[in-house]
């Protein structure tokens, strides 16, 4: 679901995109882990863009990941269109390397994964944003997994 080019290895921000949150993560490809960064508040469809701004220069990624909703079957969702809409500006912004990532079951995943820390007693009480940032890092994960990198 990538777009025309090849990513390269380095780091990479990835977002899991909400109609009022978007999740961020930050990875690096060699190793193929990401981490849970922000919850960025996504206000009647704009996102709070100091925040990415700041995302960006602290990190200085090679690319962005997006994820993009879609049903079992793969067939778009109502907020498919708008999760599209966000990584092209986030391209015309940045002017960074973009790719789109199936983000099927990542919320699910991260609900599970924060429930067993939960029941572990890793962590105390998560709510809706806990949920996101783990969903934006099992998006990038998986797409590391996904693709092959060029060396920088």
């Amino acid at each position: 679901m990538s777009e025309q080019q090849k990513p390269v290895h380095g780091t990479y921000l990835a977002f899991d995109y909400g109609s009022l949150r978007i999740g961020s993560a930050v990875g690096e490809s060699m190793l193929g882990t990401a981490q849970p960064l922000i919850v960025v508040p996504n206000q009647s469809g704009t996102p709070v863009w100091s925040l990415l701004d700041k995302l960006i220069n602290e990190w200085n990624p090679k690319g962005l990941v997006v994820g993009i909703p879609l049903t079992l079957d793969g067939s778009e969702q109502d907020i498919t269109p708008h999760a599209k809409g966000f990584l092209k500006a986030l391209k015309r912004r940045f002017e960074l390397a973009t790719f789109a990532a199936d983000e099927r079951f990542s919320s699910m995943q991260a609900q599970q994964a924060l429930q067993k820390m939960r029941a572990r007693g890793q962590r105390g009480k998560t709510d809706k944003a806990d949920i996101d940032k783990l969903a934006a890092a099992f998006i990038l994960e998986r797409w590391f997994d996904e693709n092959q990198f060029d060396e920088p």
